[in-house]
């Protein structure tokens, strides 16, 4: 099979070799596409350590080259770079609202210049890998891969590996391998989500993971939200939802830390890519200590100096690189797997239109995911989904379409802005302060501006 990687001039694609060479993946041959030649140098020169050296690597900046014979397309882009994710934080905190790159605000500004280019390449995939299954990792992932399936249906799905990993780790925690099947209530959108029950041999295990201080507490919610918050919400609340039940929290932590966190990320991996350049033999060994770092400092302000490991010294488990060739392997070969992933709706929430894309559990094999039924959702739980559902709506309409008004719109009704005027604010200030959000609206004036004026 052949393997193509939109982004592989990306930070973590060695992450997804590796689980390529891990697992018996299929794939005879890896074409990583970025636009940045330098970068793309610098990450193949990493995955060339790499002791297994198989799949085979190739590079390349043009799109249609890396698509053609494409048998799955992993799509990992970033519009603008980490210059504009400091932008989407900045702009916002300035604001006094939240100033996170893919929840709130800033998630909205990454949308507007993210869709366009998402759909030029669904479009490209159409026409030169119409066989192909798009994996989208780009955040905002679910109002990304939303906006692709409006160009390529069922063939591209949406990847998080928040919700499976938070369900593995519980899993374990209450003794239950979490490679084995067991049954997951989990519902919402990406980076929304709750994880509802937790069921094995016919038992619901998730009430006694709640009512468990040390068990409770050895997880990484139960650290983040408090035992007492979880407890009245009765669900293991996905790690973003902080931002929604501790917004003054989660802003004030932001802005003690000093650095958002992509101005870390910039002086990071400005220094790796300067230095893997400059040294090529040793990538490898800069990119294992910059990535050891990276992932230290995760969340780090949100969890206020805590652990992000458990008391039981509970290690990570999986990874979004270990999801995506899981769901590669299961379509691929008719495996069937259980997993949590971004789908087309199709009546499993109740109260979202079908073709609204939504994180819950489906099992995957030959002909893609198919959801599983969950339970019903709380008003409340409904009430956030709607509303994050409406503004990621507003967002694509407005990023295809270049409608300012469409824009103001989605700043205005997203739960986490709390005023029109601000609203306006953090659209013209976006407009002026990245050039990819700006394009946007650029396109409609030009639009209208070469179309025949009257003179009557």
């Amino acid at each position: 099979m052949r393997l193509a990687i939109l982004g592989g001039g990306g930070f973590r694609i060695p992450l997804v070799y590796a689980a390529l060479t891990a697992e018996d993946s299929g794939v005879t041959e890896v074409v990583l596409y970025d636009t940045d030649a330098g970068r793309l140098a610098v990450i193949a020169n990493v995955l060339a350590a790499n002791p297994m050296r198989a799949p085979t690597v190739v590079t390349t900046t043009e799109l249609d080259i890396a698509l053609e014979g494409a048998d799955f397309v992993f799509s990992a882009i970033r519009v603008g770079g980490l210059a504009a994710r400091i932008q989407d934080e900045r702009v916002a905190l300035e604001l006094d609202v939240l100033g996170q790159e893919t929840t709130g605000a800033g998630g909205i500004a990454y949308g507007l210049r993210t869709i366009p280019v998402a759909r030029r390449i669904a479009q490209r995939v159409r026409a030169v890998a119409p066989r192909a299954w798009v994996l989208n990792f780009t955040n905002p992932a679910g109002m990304v891969t939303e906006a692709m399936r409006h160009v390529l249906g069922d063939r591209v799905v949406g990847i998080c590996d928040t919700p499976i990993t938070m369900a593995k780790r519980a899993a374990r925690l209450l003794g239950v391998d979490p490679h084995a099947s067991v049954g997951l209530d989990y519902v919402g959108l990406n980076h929304l989500g709750w994880l509802r029950g937790l069921h094995a041999a016919g038992e619901d295990l998730l009430p006694g993971l709640l009512a468990d201080d040390r068990l409770l507490g050895a997880t990484e919610e139960g650290r983040l939200f408090g035992l007492d918050w979880i407890r009245q919400i009765g669900a293991l609340p996905n790690e973003y939802l902080y931002y929604y039940d501790f917004t003054r929290d989660a802003v004030a932590s932001i802005r003690d830390g000093g650095l958002t966190r992509g101005e870390f990320l910039a002086g990071q991996q400005g220094s790796f890519y300067a230095a893997a350049a400059a040294d090529p033999e040793g990538a490898a060994d800069r990119w294992t200590a910059t990535r050891a770092e990276r992932e230290a400092t995760y969340m780090a302000a949100e969890h206020a100096g805590r652990s992000r490991v458990g008391a039981e010294g509970l290690a990570d488990v999986g990874g979004y690189e270990g999801v995506a060739v899981g769901v590669m392997r299961a379509i691929a070969r008719d495996e069937r797997a259980t997993m949590i992933l971004d789908v087309a709706n199709r009546g499993t929430v109740a109260g979202l239109p079908d073709d609204a894309v939504v994180e819950v559990p489906v099992t995957v094999g030959a002909d893609g995911p198919i959801p599983l039924a969950v339970s019903p959702p709380t008003l409340y739980q409904l009430g956030l989904m709607a509303q994050v559902k409406h503004v990621e709506r507003l967002t694509i309409e407005a990023a295809v379409t270049g409608s300012t008004h469409l824009a103001e719109q989605a700043f205005a009704q997203h739960p986490l802005v709390d005023s029109v005027t601000v609203a306006r604010q953090l659209l013209q200030a976006y407009r002026e302060r990245i050039p990819e959000v700006a394009d946007v609206f650029k396109r409609r004036q030009t639009r209208r501006s070469s179309s025949p004026v009257s003179t009557s």
